[in-house]
């Protein structure tokens, strides 16, 4: 992965003219916000977008697919044989839940099994969001009586997304990385074939009477196989662990109030692609994948009588896991990471965030912002006119952001 390192002694005061309107620039007062262990950058080496890890799977490079293909078909980790893939799939594009629905996954565990192993090596979707919006005050007129009454909307100020999908691999090219699928402990609280949460029999929280080992993951496959439920549910879900949250949300935190920054703000670390569900062949389940019948559902208000009973009708095992590792603490306490730790993240791409926070941008910040803003760019277009046009507009946006710096901005107004 990459091992950047801010460069303190580089202006971030460039405007991009590509912008768009109402974004502004700023110059960067890092100084002393950094870590001192920054590892240096270079930028060659810069993390990969998502698109690029998963090139070689992608459905534009395999023309032949069908439409609606499940991802893991051209995945390079792929042993299966078209006469394998699963007749049903569908995949909710804002969440990225997968659902699949085959008979011989109801019938046959190793092949619920063998699915299983390879859905756990695609990633999790997992990124950092840092979302500012304040109030701002608007006059309304009634239009029966014509009095004027105030009212307030929320107003985005920024919307910002970093994925942190590459640094789950130790070596991107080769898909290398700390991926553990396990299953549920004994004293987990999780849906064991079950409506409601619980833990094993004979579990009570930390303390294990008389209890044998945690089934395994083939020993669930043959459960759900062998469950007589008339709906039920398997469910694989792709998490992140290792990654200290907390301390990025106080370290991005602080370098959003730096900027004198008064609106309200929030760090979320939102995740696509984290749950795979398995159900049992049969018309109803067949159904609740059908967007015609969901829509008719919601439009007709049936929900209020159909999500009471596909909740208490259908079993679920939700007791499968991928643990893909940000990081694991060794024997002796120390941690180790994958690619890079927290620290390091947060010295790769401060800068960045901190020139999008200025700019008021919404989107998700890729390797040519993390660029950019190591390197400190100022676009010339060649033209003397043109250019002496676009000094003028820095001067004037970094006067602003100066001001706001001063001032304060974002706040909310009443």
């Amino acid at each position: 992965m990459g091992r950047p390192s801010p460069r303190l002694g580089v202006s971030d005061d460039a405007v991009s003219m590509r912008t768009q309107p109402g974004e502004h620039s700023h110059s960067v007062p890092l100084d002393g916000t950094l870590d001192a262990d920054a590892p240096e950058l270079d930028i060659d080496d810069l993390p990969p977008l998502y698109e690029e890890i998963n090139a070689p799977g992608s459905s534009s490079s395999a023309p032949l697919l069908p439409s609606g293909a499940p991802p893991y078909i051209n995945h390079p980790h792929n042993i299966l044989p078209p006469g394998d893939w699963v007749n049903q799939y569908k995949r909710d594009e804002p969440t990225g839940t997968e659902l699949y629905l085959d008979s011989r996954l109801d019938h046959d565990p190793k092949f619920l099994q063998k699915h299983i192993e390879l859905w756990s090596k695609q990633p999790p979707r997992a990124f950092v969001r840092i979302h500012g919006t304040h109030k701002r005050r608007r006059d309304i007129t009634d239009p029966q009586n014509g009095r004027r009454k105030n009212d307030s909307e929320q107003v985005t100020d920024f919307d910002l997304h970093i994925e942190l999908t590459p640094y789950l691999y130790s070596d991107v090219v080769s898909q290398t990385s700390l991926m553990q699928l396990r299953t549920a402990e004994n004293d987990e609280k999780v849906r064991r074939g079950t409506v409601l949460r619980k833990r094993a029999p004979g579990a009570n929280r930390h303390i294990e009477v008389g209890l044998a080992e945690k089934p395994t993951l083939a020993e669930w496959c043959h459960r759900y196989c062998a469950s007589h439920a008339g709906l039920k549910c398997l469910t694989l879900q792709r998490r992140v662990v290792g990654f200290d949250d907390k301390k990025i949300v106080q370290k991005l935190t602080d370098l959003v109030r730096a900027t004198n920054y008064r609106g309200s703000l929030e760090i979320s670390f939102p995740k696509k692609d984290e749950y795979v569900h398995v159900y049992n062949d049969c018309e109803t389940n067949r159904w609740r994948m059908t967007r015609w019948i969901i829509w008719l559902c919601i439009f007709s208000l049936m929900f209020i009588f159909t999500w009471p009973y596909l909740f208490f009708r259908t079993k679920r095992f939700e007791t499968v896991f991928a643990d893909w590792h940000f990081s694991v603490t060794g024997a002796d306490g120390q941690k180790k990471y994958v690619s890079i730790s927290e620290d390091q993240w947060y010295n790769m791409w401060g800068r960045a965030i901190h020139r999008a926070v200025m700019e008021k941008r919404q989107c998700t910040l890729d390797q040519q912002d993390l660029l950019n803003s190591q390197e400190g760019q100022q676009e010339t277009f060649g033209h003397p006119v043109v250019d002496g046009v676009v000094t003028f507009v820095r001067a004037g946006v970094n006067a602003m952001n100066a001001a706001n710096r001063s001032l304060g901005w974002g706040y909310d107004e009443f």
